[in-house]
């Protein structure tokens, strides 16, 4: 925390209180061992908690405040200072006491203390600084945490802010993008916040609480405000804290900053789950494995849209290949590859290498299109053959969606696989296909979903035997979405999730979703035998990743979707 603000002293209740407090700045502190309570001071211009917090005292006004020590975060690039607590008031008052020249004071939670310093607020938050005298007057127990549960109190934390709190209840990881810049974590009740576009219950176009789920959230600092902490906190023995760890009985100091309540809190939290997942597992002899993976700008072209430099390049690779490899896919539908020739011959050299048991071939694109990236498939030629393949180059499009007939090696009957990649939700138009609850574009998607429908239906019509089509890649929409909803009506199901409110693939501002799939009709659903996600990327910090401040080995946030899979009976 950085020194308050100062303001020009106004209106002073006792002038001789200056010369007090310089006075007890010269006098011996008590011992750490006193039993009595806190003296009255020669000048005696106590006030209690609740008045500071209610703005009883001007700004820059010296004043004598007596509490509890509640919480010390005084240590090198904490908060640099302590809390008090007084529970003579209901409910309880708190107040931070900025004293970052005071370290070596041997503060401890429980110690009764009388504080002779200047009020202000920081941020406009209510505090005390520019410490000239403090008074150990007894040592005790710690304020006892007034009990909280989510989302049942959310309306009393704003009178509970500075005080120390328990909440009684699991609270679970739902966003972990502030943990390598600031120490933080989002929190939720009740499990990991779902994106409205996955569960139906539409809310604030701009992703705010409009959902109603800001009442269950809460931000887990990490006793400091400073940016970039080394060593990062909460981390586990893998060197991460996945979305989805919970911690039971959190324990802390509530308080109000940067927009959100949060605590810092005065025991290590207790992490359970979390736990990073085991690769799928290998593929029958009689099963083909169809996965479909968002590469995230995997680009040979340096300084674009992916790695900027020779190094991480070698490392997006390698985290790419690790996450592939674990796949061990027969077929692969891939998205944001780089719209260049020599990005499709490194991916299938690559993905080839990778095990000298494949034999990965790239199907040639009849129509990439313009777009900076594009879609393709990858196809293992020892277990698969491709029988031909087509492209939409209809304008609905921006990456021109790519079908592939295949059949297995072992025979069976012919399927289609075709990649797609529908419009983001990014680059909001100011007027026309804004957002209106379902991101913006989301007219352009629902166009491609039923222009995507029609094609498929008239390239099934022109083959033998009407072959079943498997719609693999990144749609940009979440599951109870428009696009999603004109894919079902035509017939579309997903056949890897059953319920759409326990999947995800995607952490969007602290809420999963799903934005990718494989799709099929329901006939073709008979036939898949074995069907899941992999959660290597989503749940991961983003400072893991190829481009992030501490680069993890593996596949490990090799891309910010995770890869979805399917085992397939031919």
């Amino acid at each position: 925390m950085h020194a308050p603000t100062r303001h020009t002293p106004r209106a002073v209740r006792n002038p001789r209180a200056a010369t007090a407090a310089l006075i007890l700045l010269l006098a011996p502190a008590l011992p750490g061992a006193a039993t009595a309570d806190c003296p009255a001071p020669p000048i005696d211009d106590r006030v209690a908690l609740d008045e500071l917090r209610a703005g009883a005292v001007d700004e820059d006004q010296p004043v004598v405040a007596e509490g509890t020590v509640s919480g010390v975060f005084q240590d090198e690039d904490a908060l640099g200072g302590f809390y008090l607590q007084d529970d003579a008031t209901n409910p309880p008052s708190g107040l931070f006491v900025y004293a970052p020249d005071h370290a070596d004071t041997d503060l401890q939670p429980g110690d009764r203390v009388q504080v002779h310093a200047r009020f202000g607020r920081h941020h406009g938050r209510p505090q005390l600084s520019r410490m000239q005298a403090l008074e150990r007057c007894r040592r005790g127990e710690p304020p006892q945490a007034v009990t909280l549960r989510l989302p049942e109190d959310a309306e009393r934390l704003e009178a509970l802010e500075d005080v120390r709190v328990r909440f009684d209840q699991t609270l679970t990881v739902t966003a972990n993008r502030e943990l390598a810049r600031y120490g933080s974590l989002d929190l939720a009740a009740g499990g990991r916040l779902r994106h409205p576009g996955q569960t139906g219950e539409f809310g604030d176009p701009d992703g705010g609480d409009g959902d109603g789920n800001g009442d269950r959230r809460i931000v887990l600092d990490d006793g400091s405000y400073r940016a970039r902490p080394d060593p990062v906190p909460y981390l586990d023995d893998h060197g991460t804290r996945r979305v989805g760890s919970r911690v039971d009985g959190l324990t802390g100091i509530l308080t109000h900053a940067f927009d959100a309540h949060r605590v810092h809190p005065v025991y290590p939290p207790q992490w359970e789950g979390g736990d990073r997942p085991d690769p799928p597992p290998e593929p029958g002899d009689d099963t083909l494995r169809i996965a479909t993976a968002n590469l995230e700008n995997d680009f040979v072209t340096l300084g674009e849209r992916g790695a900027q430099d020779p190094a991480e390049r070698e490392r997006q690779t390698a985290k790419l290949d690790a996450q592939l490899a674990g796949l061990a896919m027969d077929i692969l539908a891939f998205v944001e590859l780089e719209n260049r020739p020599a990005a499709g011959r490194e991916l299938r050299e690559r993905v080839d290498a990778l095990d000298e048991r494949t034999h990965m071939r790239k199907a040639a694109h009849p129509d990439s299109g313009t777009d900076a990236i594009q879609v393709g498939l990858l196809y293992d030629r020892e277990r698969v053959e491709l029988l031909d393949t087509a492209a939409d180059g209809d304008a609905v499009h921006h990456r021109p969606p790519l079908l592939g007939w295949f059949r297995s090696r072992d025979g069976g009957e012919p399927f289609g696989v075709v990649a797609v990649h529908f419009k983001a939700k990014t680059g909001c138009p100011e007027h026309g296909d804004i957002d209106r609850g379902q991101g913006c574009w989301n007219q352009r998607r629902t166009e491609q979903a039923e222009r995507l429908a029609e094609w498929i239906a008239r390239q099934r019509e022109a083959r033998p035997d009407d072959p079943p089509v498997i719609i693999a890649g990144d749609l940009n929409s979440y599951a109870a979405e428009d696009p999603l909803a004109a894919l079902r009506a035509a017939g579309k199901e997903d056949l890897v999730a059953t319920d759409p409110e326990t999947i995800h693939t995607y952490v969007f501002r602290g809420r999963s979703g799903q934005l990718d799939y494989l799709l099929g009709p329901e006939a073709l659903a008979a036939r898949v035998v074995a069907a899941d996600t992999w959660a290597v990327n989503a749940d991961e910090p983003v400072f893991l990743g190829f481009d992030g401040a501490h680069p993890a080995d593996g596949p490990w946030r090799a891309s910010d979707h995770d890869p979805v899979w399917l085992d397939l009976r031919p």
